[in-house]
């Protein structure tokens, strides 16, 4: 990589780390706000729920587009128009006006612009690693996504309880401001290679490429519905209800959850390093899914067993460690298999597909949660089930069941779906 390249992608990824941290901090306190309110599990999933469905109705399209249009552009147009949301909050707080369904309206416009963001920067990043070192940028990605994960709970718990909910938006706004700056005047992203529209074709067209390149790669494909039922075990509970789990055992602590939060955020920091220091072993198939594997096994079922923050907080490292490894595996079989020339597309669809089961797993994880695994556990006895045997009673064991479920059942999926033929095949061309 020369220097050049090099302090553009340090940048790119400075811009987009900055940026990042303000919009997590600011939908770490929105949640928060939310259940609050309504003091419901399915508060927060509808909150995921309506960012993912727009992101994957939208994603199907958005590649066609992506691979027309200039990235920096895309990516500046689309963290605007996000951040415009975080303004409307903002107005709509002050004036005391803010309710719940506002916030699903302004998450599905989130969920449209990061359909375009997400692609776009993620071939820019591309275009600005040299082939070889995507593993390491992999890792860089998990590494400063989970000092994210550490700082939000820390960081927006102290300004929610200091100043308030309006302060962690103003927090969220310079952020934003500040990574704008940067992308705009300081960044240089190479159009050349990816940028080759074509006005005869219809968007439709070129976005129906990015499907057939998938199908055409049978064991990319199988792989890509493999990271989709993954997430459909961890849009229920670890993505989801983990929130109001935490809360609920905890009598409404947010010191609990911060402390949960941030180590989840620390075992990914952890990860991160290590796939940036050291060399990701060669068989990413394997490293893929027996990493997937551990965090479903010991990360979710030991979260679902443990009924104080000491369990929780090594179940958090158990779940977010492997996960850098995971994504570093993936990253590394996605850029040397896909063509730069159709990667946006390609990842747009990729997205859609690796995601369209979170909205299914968002909505299942708070129906169950609040009408069928909570009142259950909550009317039966201590000792009476070995369910209430494992994970005890009272409110949150009920989420807790489904957090040993989802372990299980994620954990064995894993270890099945790395038999498939189609799946290993990958090991033998990257």
């Amino acid at each position: 990589m020369n220097p050049k390249s090099n302090s553009n992608f340090i940048l790119l990824w400075v811009s987009q780390s900055v940026s990042q941290f303000g919009s997590a901090m600011t939908g770490y306190a929105l949640i928060i706000w939310a259940y609050q309110q309504q003091k419901t599990a399915m508060t927060i999933s509808l909150l995921s729920f309506f960012s993912f469905v727009p992101y994957v109705l939208v994603g199907i399209f958005a590649g066609g587009l992506v691979d027309r249009w200039k990235k920096k552009k895309t990516m500046l147009i689309a963290d605007t128009v996000s951040e415009c949301c975080t303004v409307a909050v903002f107005f709509l707080l002050h004036f005391g006006l803010l309710q719940v369904w506002h916030l699903y309206l302004i998450n599905s416009v989130i969920g449209v612009m990061n359909a375009f963001q997400s692609p776009a920067s993620n071939v820019a990043l591309g275009m600005l690693v040299p082939e070889g070192k995507y593993t390491k940028m992999s890792g860089m990605n998990t590494f400063s996504n989970s000092l994210t994960a550490i700082v939000t709970p820390m960081a927006a718990t102290t300004i929610l309880s200091l100043f308030g909910l309006s302060y962690v938006l103003l927090v969220d706004v310079a952020s934003f401001i500040t990574a704008f700056v940067l992308l705009l005047l300081l960044i240089r992203i190479p159009e050349g290679k990816t940028n080759k529209p074509n006005v005869q074709r219809s968007i439709l067209s070129h976005s129906l490429e990015g499907m057939k390149f998938l199908f055409s790669n049978r064991g990319l494909f199988y792989l890509i519905l493999c990271f989709a039922v993954m997430n459909l075990f961890s849009s229920m509970t670890y993505e989801n209800i983990l929130p109001a789990m935490i809360l609920s055992r905890t009598n409404g602590s947010e010191q609990m959850l911060g402390a949960v939060s941030g180590t989840i955020g620390f075992g990914g920091v952890v990860g991160g390093l290590v796939v940036v220091v050291f060399p990701m072993p060669k068989n990413k198939v394997k490293v893929i899914f027996y990493s997937a594997g551990i965090s479903f096994l010991f990360g979710d079922v030991l979260m679902g067993l443990g009924q104080n923050i000491f369990v929780w907080v090594i179940a958090a490292i158990a779940a977010s460690v492997p996960i850098a490894f995971v994504n570093g595996a993936q990253t590394s079989l996605l850029y040397h298999t896909i063509p730069i020339e159709i990667q946006g597309r390609v990842f747009a669809v990729k997205n859609a597909f690796q995601y369209v089961a979170k909205p299914i797993g968002l909505l299942m994880g708070g129906f169950l949660a609040d009408t069928v695994f909570e009142p259950f556990m909550r009317s039966v006895s201590p000792q009476s089930t070995l369910a209430s045997r494992l994970v005890g009673t009272g409110q949150g064991s009920g989420m807790a069941c489904m957090f040993l479920l989802t372990g299980i059942l994620g954990g064995v999926f894993c270890l099945w779906l790395y038999q498939n033929r189609s799946v290993r095949s990958l090991e033998n061309e990257n």
